[in-house]
Parts: structure tokens; sequence; C-alpha cells
């Protein structure tokens, strides 16, 4: 790959950007993103969207009951509304009053098992291997592309191109839902994320990658300061830690600023530069 510190990338790092805003929009489904090729139309970009989702919806009776059908609804319709939560956490009682784990871990294995979410779980310990230590009562859920949570949450192109005010509320969730897709696209990773006992940090992601345990922060713009990631680094002392953000490259005694647009080649810039 390019070096991260190109003449190219930081030259370009404006149109990378506002690419990125609408990839956020848009999502990396093909036929979605073929429509807006042919038309650069965000109108007709949602109404496709749109109608992926309604489909999604229609298959979800084709193969459960009614009652069934209502969880699934219920549960898929929530889960962009608590990833824009402080706490990416999810949890039941948010779905609808007085709900319970046990109504609706059917719905979540149905919608897990058709690759419509991924389900990304806490862990205890950030050690190999991170599965022993997962607490798989404790979860964030994401959707399979970028752009259907925007879809659900009915975000206007206008507010996520021009930055204002509702989309820089949302932005944290894109920039995490992102991340953790383009982490999907790569071989031999294992993804989870992390909160101290004592509940002061939180680490966005932590990710297994070639004999590492490495803590991701996911950070929507060029603010890097980032608490969480100092708590954890303090504590654990991992040899590698990774920022992506809007910032550019850089590395610093073992962290890593990994760019947002780049994120999906951090195996690569990694084994660069050991």
């Amino acid at each position: 790959m390019e070096n991260p510190n190109s003449d190219n990338i930081k030259t370009f790092k404006p149109k990378y950007i506002e690419w990125l805003k609408k990839y956020y929009y848009i999502g990396g489904m093909p036929e979605v993103v073929n429509l807006f090729i042919e038309t650069n139309d965000f109108k007709k970009v949602r109404k496709v969207q749109e109608t992926i989702l309604e489909t999604y919806r229609s298959d979800f009776s084709k193969h459960i009951s009614s009652t069934g059908k209502l969880k699934i609804d219920l549960r898929w319709e929530s889960i962009s509304n608590q990833l824009t939560q402080e706490s990416k956490k999810f949890v039941y009682k948010k779905i609808k009053q007085g709900a319970r784990a046990d109504e609706f871990e059917k719905a979540l294995s149905w919608l897990i098992n058709c690759g419509l979410v991924y389900k990304i779980n806490r862990i205890t310990k950030p050690a190999l291997p991170i599965k022993a230590y997962e607490d798989t009562k404790a979860f964030k859920l994401f959707i399979l592309y970028v752009g259907l949570p925007c879809a659900l949450s009915k975000l206007p192109a206008r507010t996520l191109i021009d930055g204002d005010k509702i989309f820089t509320e949302f932005n944290g969730a894109l920039a995490e839902q992102y991340v953790l897709q383009q982490q999907k696209t790569l071989e031999d990773i294992e993804v989870a994320y992390w909160i101290s006992k004592s509940g002061n940090a939180e680490i966005d992601f932590v990710i297994q990658t070639d004999g590492y345990v490495i803590p991701v922060e996911v950070k929507a713009t060029t603010n890097l300061q980032a608490k969480s990631l100092k708590v954890y680094r303090e504590k654990i002392k991992p040899e590698i830690s990774i920022r992506n953000s809007l910032a550019d490259f850089e590395i610093n005694n073992g962290l890593y600023n990994i760019p947002l647009i780049i994120t999906g080649k951090i195996d690569e810039i990694i084994n660069s530069e050991r």
C-alpha cells in the first residue's frame, strides 16, 4: 500500500474526508454504490436503501412467526438508536419498557445467522486469546453496512455532508460502525471491546491479530483526546495501540494514529512498521 505519510494522502485529505462522509451515507452495498456512481443522487440512494430494508423486514415474516417477527423488528430498529448512546452497550430495556434478554435472544440469533448484524462481545481481560475472556451477556451490535443505520435513522444527506450539529452528534456512531465494518474485511482477526472494572474507561474495540491484542480507539474528527485509551495504556501497557481519526498518520511510543480512510489497512501498516 501507499505510505500512510505520503504527500498524496496529505494533499487530497479534504477530498478523502468528503468521500468518507458520502460513504457513511451510501454504504458498501453494490446496488447502492452503483446507483450513486450512475446518478450522484442521494435521494435515489435513500429510496434503494429503504427498499432493501423493507425487503429484510419482509424476509423476517417469511421465516419466523408473527410474534417472533415483532421481536426481530423491534431489535432491528433499535440498533442504530442505541449506537448513538454514550455507552454503546446494547440494553434490552431500551427496545421496549420491561424487555428481557430471554425474550429477544432468538431474534438476535436469527439476525446474526442471516449475516445482517455483527455482535461484538465485551472482554473481561485484554489477553490472548480474547475469546477466552468474552462476556457474551455484554455486547454491542452493528449493522452489516454503514449506510443502513443512516437510512434506519432517517439521517438527511445534507446533514451528513455539511456536517452540522445533528451529524456531529451521530458522527461517532457512524465512525465506529465504519471501523468495525473495515475490521471485518481483514483475515484472521478477532474483535471485542473492553470496559475497566471501575467503569471509568471503555475501549471501542480490542482486536486480536498476529499474536497481538490491540486496543482501538475511534475518534470521528481530528480531536485526539482519548482518556479511555490513556487509562488502558497505563494499566495494560500494550506494545501496540491504535487510534483511528481524521488526523494525519503518526506513530508515537507504540501508539499508531491511523486515518479513518485507511483503517482497512491496519494489518499492513503494523507489519510494515515493525
